[in-house]
C-alpha cells in the first residue's frame, strides 16, 4: 500500500519523500527548474483555472464547496485511473503543492481522492 505525504514545493527535498509529484497547474513562483526536485509534474489533475480562481477569491469559508467541486472534477478527469495506477507503483509518494495554506489546499483533496479510489496491488 502506498503511503501518501503532503509537502509544500518550497520545502527541501528529503530521501523520505519517495516519489515526488508536483500537482499544481502553475510553476511554483521563485523556484528554478534546475533546483526544484520532482519526479512528475501532472498539471492535468490540478483544479481547473475557474475553480482555483473562485476559491482564492472566496477564501477558506468556501472550503467545503471547493472540496466538493474539485472532487467532482477529479471524478470526471479521464487520466485519473492511470495516474492513480502510476502512484500505486511506489511505496511513498509526496504530493507537492505551492499554497501557503497547509490545511486548505488541493493536495489534501487529491490525496483523499486517490486513497479512496486506489486499487490494492497484489504482491
Amino acid at each position: 500500500m502506498t503511503n501518501y505525504l503532503l509537502k509544500r514545493a518550497y520545502s527541501p527535498a528529503e530521501a523520505s519523500d519517495g516519489y515526488r509529484v508536483y500537482i499544481d497547474r502553475l510553476w511554483p513562483r521563485g523556484l528554478s527548474h534546475e533546483t526544484f526536485q520532482y519526479d512528475l509534474w501532472e498539471k492535468e489533475i490540478s483544479p481547473s483555472t475557474e475553480l482555483r480562481e473562485w476559491f482564492h477569491a472566496a477564501g477558506d469559508a468556501a472550503w467545503p464547496q471547493f472540496e466538493k467541486r474539485y472532487t467532482e472534477e477529479l471524478a470526471a478527469n479521464p487520466i485519473m485511473p492511470k495516474f492513480i495506477a502510476e502512484l500505486s507503483q511506489h511505496r511513498t509518494v509526496t504530493l507537492l503543492y505551492s499554497s501557503h495554506d497547509e490545511t486548505h489546499n488541493n493536495a489534501i483533496v487529491l490525496r483523499d481522492y486517490i486513497i479512496a479510489h486506489q486499487k490494492e496491488n497484489p504482491d
